[in-house]
């Protein structure tokens, strides 16, 4: 169709092709039931905005994750929300490696006897998965992890430390366990089995509020590039129920003020609010709809060092002093901060964070292989062969859709499925080497060659646009 027009015509054509209706009807149930738009009667047709709001309907409308009854609260992540919770994973991991963080990796189920320990059988026991087993005909508790903090003094007591050593900070994002009450599960926002950008970092008392002001900057950056545009911090104090000392509270509850203050920042207290293990500064964000989400969390806690009789040597080798540690989470879970962007993006992702980056459509048949060459070329997914493939950052997610329906179907179910850019490839792109390429809401298509658009996806991407 493409080989008797001229390019200008072409364009033309492209920029025809590429106006689809903006609107269309959906419904969120059983997909079995659900209405289409061969059928306007089954419900009212809305637009875009008009239907999408609730993070669970888009999860469902762009095949993002799966609930299922067989194992409540845990969450199926499909290949595309895969990409997104891969994507936000690597990009903290990053932000981490900056921040002087290293990631260990830690079990998620021990014996009884760590969580008595840490106080968690006594505080957090209602809270908790346990599991039974026989070892040697003797039936022992365990528990599944539903924090990572004990895990982590261990990790630090397994090494003789000095006061050279400090700060120690682990990063963790191995799945956690929390037995939610079925009645509070609520798509990703309340779950039972979910992912922390974890952190704990061990240090000397006067590094403290170094390593919180630190973290604060973190968080900062972080929200800055997911388009938060503000976020209040509030000091959770002794909470009923808590361990240690009042003296001990007291002590770290001033440190947080101290820091509070003099980080310039405004800071309110919420009273009793606190972990039972120590105070904490909760960072509750506002997105771009004005709704308000606590994620981040930072908290100092001097009971745990001393439960794990965690140590490191000063300066004299004869003297031993206890470390502090600083509980601290960015995204809170990944979950819930996967749920935040569902809905302040309104299924509209940035380029950099997209499930669905771009969409190539060949014209026919004998398009379909040009079409596979030039998604490996942009990708930069090359075809399998007998060599193994290097490590690249800098990877797109680049579909094809070579069905037999009319280019009108493909085009609507592109613009359903969010896709940032669609790319036609006929006979004419086949002899230049070209994609006509549009960007989602642009009517204007360009006429580009794989490489160019390879270099604009890579830029795009640097930029977290």
């Amino acid at each position: 169709m493409w080989g008797h027009i001229s390019r200008s015509s072409r364009r033309n054509l492209c920029a025809r092709l590429f106006q689809v209706p903006l609107k269309y009807t959906r419904c969120y149930s059983d997909k079995s039931s659900c209405c289409d738009d061969h059928n306007p009667q089954a419900q009212p047709t809305q637009t875009l905005e008009d239907v999408f709001r609730d993070h669970r309907q888009l999860g469902v409308a762009q095949d993002l994750f799966m609930i299922n009854p067989l194992t409540p609260g845990s969450v199926f992540f499909l290949p595309h929300g895969t990409r997104v919770f891969n994507k936000l994973v690597e990009f903290m991991r990053a932000q981490l490696r900056v921040f002087g963080f290293d990631e260990v990796v830690s079990p998620i189920i021990y014996r009884k006897g760590l969580w008595e320990t840490s106080g968690h059988w006594d505080q957090y026991q209602e809270d908790m998965f346990q599991v039974s087993a026989y070892n040697d005909e003797a039936k022992e508790v365990y528990g599944l992890k539903p924090m990572n903090c004990p895990g982590h003094c261990m990790m630090y007591r397994n090494t003789d430390r000095s006061y050279r050593d400090l700060p120690i900070r682990f990063a963790d994002f191995s799945p956690l366990h929390r037995n939610e009450a079925s009645g509070a599960l609520t798509g990703l926002t309340r779950v039972r089995r979910f992912h922390q950008d974890d952190g704990h970092i061990f240090c000397r008392p006067d590094q403290v509020a170094h390593e919180i002001n630190s973290t604060i900057k973190l968080v900062d950056q972080v929200y800055k590039v997911f388009g938060m545009p503000s976020y209040r911090l509030l000091l959770s104090t002794r909470p009923e129920q808590y361990i240690g000392s009042l003296d001990e509270w007291n002590k770290a509850e001033d440190a947080l003020r101290s820091v509070l203050s003099e980080s310039g920042k405004e800071w309110t207290v919420n009273e009793s609010d606190g972990a039972f293990y120590g105070p904490k500064i909760d960072i509750v964000m506002k997105d771009l709809h004005g709704k308000e989400h606590q994620a981040a969390t930072i908290q100092l806690d001097f009971q745990l060092p001393q439960r794990f009789d965690l140590k490191y040597r000063t300066e004299d080798p004869n003297i031993t002093r206890r470390p502090v540690m600083v509980h601290r989470a960015v995204f809170g879970s990944v979950e819930r901060f996967m749920a935040i962007l569902i809905e302040q993006n309104q299924g509209k992702w940035p380029f950099w964070l997209s499930p669905r980056q771009m969409l190539l459509i060949p014209i026919s048949d004998k398009h379909v292989e040009y079409a596979k060459k030039v998604q490996h070329e942009i990708s930069g997914i090359p075809e399998i062969s007998d060599r193994s493939h290097q490590l690249n950052s800098n990877a797109f997610y680049v579909d094809i859709d070579d069905r037999t329906v009319p280019m009108g179907t493909k085009l609507r179910d592109s613009y359903k499925k969010g896709y940032n850019y669609v790319g036609v490839v006929g006979n004419n792109e086949l002899l230049d080497g070209t994609v006509a390429l549009r960007a989602a809401g642009n009517k204007n298509s360009m006429i580009l060659t794989p490489s160019a658009i390879r270099e604009m996806f890579i830029t795009k991407s640097s930029r977290y646009e």
